[in-house]
């Protein structure tokens, strides 16, 4: 996987969540989790932030590591039930660099 790219591998990851949206729910996890809906996909997210911050409170590297991939993961569930994916939000990531964090919370408050 050395030769893909991070955004390759988000923009793949993107594509099979798409495909997944027509798929039976009996066939696959997240086809299961788009067809339980919205509250499913947002419960599996908060699930995911807390078992993070319990992996970081525990000071486990691999443990955080692992927990932030299941959070990223269900982030994009999300992010595809919702017709979006992760050019959008590598965009605004874009956007806000080299903004200090001061400066990005003034223009969101403008808007």
């Amino acid at each position: 996987m050395s030769d893909m790219s991070q955004q390759d591998v988000l923009q793949q990851l993107a594509e099979v969540l798409e495909s997944r949206k027509g798929a039976s729910p009996d066939s696959s996890y997240v086809a299961g989790l788009y067809d339980k809906g919205l509250d499913a996909i947002l419960k599996k997210i908060g699930e995911e932030a807390t078992e993070t911050v319990m992996a970081a409170k525990d000071g486990d590297a691999e443990k955080i590591v692992y927990e932030v991939a299941d959070l990223w993961f269900h982030s994009m569930v999300l992010l595809a039930q919702q017709g979006l994916g992760p050019k959008q939000v590598l965009d605004e990531l874009q956007r806000r660099f080299g903004l200090s964090g001061l400066a990005e919370k003034a223009q969101r408050s403008k808007s």
